[in-house]
């Protein structure tokens, strides 16, 4: 059934038909516009309303309608309107001529692109039909007129160009009849090009274009054309004609001839123009003869190679197939059709792809044969293989010898060139059966081998520790479970079971994701699930999934799970340990180092601020010392708490080793929430800890710093370290914030430390002694040796400004034990007056104390400098008795065994604890200064020092009061009972020679009396 459109055209085209031959003029011409102007209209509507692809080519043979409408129209208005007699050369003629390219061009267009690869036997063809057409045109059109006296040059011009126009239209109508099968469309343009080419010719027999009267029966051949054009471009099958051609059509008995007849016209119109009397156009007879000799020469090396071709071809494909005999899998199989293609393309760019299964290539019943097609029109996976090629020639393969679905599938696919897949479409067609069998033939040979083994390895599947699973791919439901799946599941029925909820709750969208994405062969996707038990506890697994569907004994998804309880709690406890503190499971110095390096990295990068708090706990030395260690670990604990407890919910806490602990505040709106983070942290450290009935203090010194201030974390790290130690210096339970100040005090400090180790074997230090006295007469009974530091740079520096260094070192023990034996051998050189002798008192750190060995060095240093034991008085501090240490113990007994005196200095400021009294072997305390320099101004310490004194008494100790500097203070410690006291009052420190001389000057020695132990 025709197309409602060639049907109404056609109405048009007929009534515009008989309307011409039937109206007079000048309305025929009317009749004749109309005609030409509904036929370019037509085409412009056909080519707008099926949309070839490409365009062009309709587009360009509208155009050349239009040309010829124009020319029609003008020649029309010339002759009927303005009556001009002369009409060759015209206007229309330029509307003419151009029409003959355009119409040309379109043609080709239509035709299909020349191949680049291959030789062109189809324009060799065409060439020899037009080089005998040519000749005749050149006898018979050509000459004549190029001959004729009554031509003026423009006119013979026009004269040659119409028929050298006629034969390239017929060239290119001729090339396109060889190239596309015969369609409507093409029949259409054939009978339209027939009608136009007759009508020149015999228009060109009778008159030159342009002259002699319109009209009459020949201009039926030139509406001819306007109808089959214009139909043919209104015919559906016109879009065929801009896709790809097929292979070129074979060379047909007519086609043969035709080629004959044009080799041998030449000859023909030689022994014509004999027969006539004379050969008129020897010369044009020659050359065209020449011509027709070489073309057809060529075409027969054309033949020749394509022959060779075909036979290198088929020799390929024999070699191919045998070697798809042998082949024992798909890969062989797809490899040798492969190397084939490559060999068959000669090097030429190409891609190959054999694809399988039916998430690649749907199954398409009824399609077996190779087809060229467009890349855009194959399925998505297919033309991504095949990309960047626009035209692929495709061979299905279907392996199924039954209507069952489960059939394998799939489809060979060669990209390229078009002109190359014509060219390779039949060796390929042939290949592809081939590796159909092949392919078979494997399959089959898998179902036997499969078959032979399944008994082996049902048996392994049966005693394999882990669990194998088959579960379906569309419902997750479990098709089959081997025996182990008891072990770790328990005793319940899994068969039809949903997998994904046998899995815990929180990781089920996870499970049905891997499940679903597993991917295709023995790499399986890994993951661990947690896995429900029948008994309602979990277990961990190590899931492999991979999507064996394609397996058709499978069929499915196999899930292989390996029980790794045990091994996933000890992976995660080492990566507990690896990163926490295990005392306080609080982050470790390696997390904390890493959390605040990704921390001060974003806040420099997105413009944020962190701050850092470090901690030191002021006295954790003093709960080791006193309680021992593990009251220290119990208090660490509990200082822990308190500072995760003083923490925003996202801020990080973390212990650095020892009592140092460190915090991380991120993302503070401003330096006041950090400020605000270290008073809570000062705060709820500053409460007392209760350990088993016993309050200790857990107060601690902190330091902060700001990423504004800091390049990164280690830098952050030791600015919080710098002001700790600012906030320890500034009277310690107090947070300071660094500044640059602070780092010109810390390398003070650091330089202090260096120049402390060399200050003992430099001889830079010295000992003063101030004297103690008895209040009662002011008589001096004895001196305590004071340690100076006569540094070369900072001049004389006290025991405060370098103490805490040197106790932080170690360095206080060889100082200590130097201080020892100059005081010793100092005091043996003292004189007695009135038959005693002053004794010496030296202060020993705890440290230098708990040394190995102490006792007996103090013994040998007594021998050493022949000072009796009697003249030596030890002042040590309060901490050293408040830990059961029996090596202390034993070391104080040793020592007052021998005659030495022991005192408790500081007594009142630290940790007093009036128990140890009872029990400590002492003779002498020393009230602090601190309650000295008070007793006049307070009552409560004028009380507080009455009752440490009476205390002291009824425990048979001797008490000297330091600081004494104002006689009011003297004369109430006189009224409170004090025996002994030292301070400025009565003298400054001096050297060893004035302490001396000092001793035996009548105003120093006052009243007779005997020292502190009488």
């Amino acid at each position: 059934m025709l197309p409602r459109a060639i049907v109404i055209y056609a109405g048009l085209w007929i009534v515009g038909l008989v309307g011409f031959f039937v109206l007079p003029a000048p309305a025929d011409d009317v009749v004749w516009s109309a005609v030409g102007a509904c036929s370019a209209a037509a085409m412009a509507y056909g080519v707008a309303h099926h949309r070839p692809v490409p365009a062009r080519p309709w587009w360009l043979l509208c155009a050349a309608v239009s040309l010829l409408f124009l020319g029609d129209t003008v020649y029309a208005a010339l002759t009927d309107t303005r009556h001009v007699a002369e009409l060759f050369p015209s206007a229309a003629d330029l509307f003419y001529l151009a029409m003959y390219p355009v119409l040309a061009a379109g043609l080709l267009g239509l035709a299909g692109p020349r191949g680049r690869r291959r030789r062109p036997a189809i324009p060799l063809d065409t060439m020899i039909l037009v080089s005998g057409l040519g000749l005749l045109t050149w006898i018979f059109l050509i000459t004549p007129h190029l001959a004729d006296p009554g031509l003026t040059a423009v006119q013979r011009l026009l004269s040659v160009a119409y028929p050298v126009g006629d034969v390239l239209v017929l060239a290119t109508i001729g090339r396109l009849i060889v190239v596309r099968r015969f369609t409507p469309a093409v029949l259409l343009i054939v009978v339209g090009a027939a009608g136009l080419l007759v009508t020149d010719l015999l228009y060109a027999l009778s008159h030159l274009r342009g002259h002699g009267p319109a009209g009459g029966p020949v201009d039926l051949g030139w509406l001819l054309f306007y109808g089959g054009w214009a139909a043919a471009a209104l015919h559906p099958s016109m879009v065929e004609l801009t896709r790809p051609p097929t292979a070129p059509r074979r060379l047909s008995t007519a086609r043969q001839v035709s080629l004959l007849a044009a080799a041998l016209l030449p000859s023909a119109l030689l022994v014509y123009e004999a027969a006539r009397g004379g050969v008129l156009h020897t010369p044009a007879i020659a050359v065209c003869a020449s011509v027709t000799t070489v073309l057809v020469g060529a075409r027969f090396y054309t033949m020749i190679g394509d022959r060779r071709g075909d036979t290198a071809r088929a020799d390929i494909v024999r070699a191919t197939s045998a070697s798809l005999v042998a082949a024992h899998d798909v890969h062989s199989v797809r490899t040798s059709l492969a190397d084939a293609v490559g060999r068959l393309a000669g090097g030429e760019p190409h891609t190959f792809r054999m694809i399988m299964g039916a998430h690649a290539w749907p199954r398409q019943d009824g399609v077996a044969a190779c087809a060229l097609t467009e890349t855009a029109a194959l399925p998505p996976v297919a033309a991504a293989a095949i990309t960047p090629f626009p035209h692929a020639l495709v061979c299905p393969i279907d392996l199924g010898r039954d209507a069952e679905a489960t059939a394998e599938h799939g489809a060979v696919l060669v990209g390229g060139d078009l002109e190359l897949l014509q060219l390779l479409q039949g060796p390929v067609e042939t290949l592809s059966a081939q590796a159909v069998l092949a392919l078979d033939r494997i399959a089959l040979a898998r179902q036997i081998t499969q078959r032979d083994s399944e008994q082996y390895f049902r048996a392994l599947v049966q005693n394999a520790t882990d669990v194998i699973l088959i579960v379906d791919a569309d419902d997750l439901r479990i098709r089959y479970a081997s025996p182990s799946a008891a072990s770790l599941f328990g005793p319940c029925e899994l068969l039809g079971a949903d997998l994904v909820e046998q899995t815990g709750p929180d990781g089920r969208s996870a499970v049905r994701d891997q499940l679903k994405t597993a991917p295709v062969g023995p790499a399986g996707s890994v993951a661990d699930w947690a896995v429900l038990r029948c008994d309602g506890q979990h277990a961990e697994a190590e899931a492999i999934c991979r999507d064996l569907r394609a397996e058709p004994a499978i069929a499915g998804i196999v899930v292989t799970l390996r029980d790794v309880t045990v091994q996933r709690r000890l992976q995660r406890e080492m990566a507990y340990h690896a990163y926490h503190d295990s005392l306080t499971r609080l982050m470790n110095r390696t997390a904390f180092r890493r959390r605040l390096a990704d921390a001060t990295a974003r806040a420099h990068r997105v413009g944020a601020l962190a701050g850092v708090l470090y901690l030191d706990l002021d006295d954790f030395k003093l709960v080791n010392d006193t309680l021992g260690h593990e009251a220290g670990d119990r208090l660490l604990r509990l200082v822990a708490e308190r500072i995760v407890h003083a923490l925003r919910p996202y801020d990080t806490a973390a212990r650095l080793g020892g009592d140092e602990f460190a915090v991380l505040v991120e993302d503070a709106p401003s330096r006041q929430t950090v400020y605000g983070v270290a008073d809570r942290v000062v705060a709820a450290l500053a409460r007392p800890f209760d350990l088993d009935g016993r309050l200790v203090s857990g107060r601690a010194s902190v330091g902060v710093s700001f990423t504004s201030d800091g390049h990164d974390g280690a830098d952050l790290l030791r600015q919080a370290d710098v002001a700790l130690y600012a906030a320890k210096a500034e009277g310690k339970g107090r947070w300071r914030r660094h500044d640059p100040s602070l780092d010109t005090q810390t390398a003070e400090r650091m330089q202090l430390r260096a120049e402390l180790e060399q200050a003992l074997p430099g001889g830079q230090f010295l000992l003063e002694y101030q004297p103690i006295v008895r209040l009662a007469d002011r008589a001096t009974v004895g001196f305590e040796a004071l340690l100076r530091w006569n540094h070369p740079a900072r001049g004389r520096l006290m025991p405060g400004q370098f103490i805490e260094i040197a106790e932080d070192t170690g360095a206080i023990v060889a100082i200590g034990n130097w201080a020892l034996g100059e005081a010793a051998a100092m005091a043996a050189t003292w004189p007695a007056v009135d038959g005693t002798a002053p004794y010496v008192s030296v202060n020993v750190s705890a440290r230098q104390f708990r040394t190995s060995g102490f006792a007996a060095h103090v013994l040998h240093t007594l021998r050493a400098t022949g000072l009796p034991a009697g003249r030596l008085l030890l002042e040590i501090t309060e901490t050293l008795l408040l830990r059961d240490d029996e090596q202390v113990w034993h070391d104080l007994a040793s020592l007052r065994q021998a005659g030495i005196r022991v005192a408790i200095d500081d007594f009142g400021t630290g940790y007093s604890a009036l128990n140890y009294l009872r029990h400590t072997p002492l003779d002498v305390v020393k009230l602090d200064r601190v309650f000295t320099s008070s007793i006049t101004t307070s009552q409560y310490q004028a009380d507080l020092v009455a009752g440490i004194l009476t205390l002291a008494r009824r425990m048979n100790l001797d008490a000297i009061a330091e600081g004494i500097e104002q006689q009011s203070e003297l004369d109430h410690l006189l009224r409170a009972g004090c025996p002994y006291g030292q301070g400025y009052l009565f003298a400054r420190p001096m050297s060893g020679e004035q302490a001396r001389d000092h001793r035996s000057s009548p105003r120093a020695s006052g009243q007779p009396g005997s020292p502190p132990d009488a």
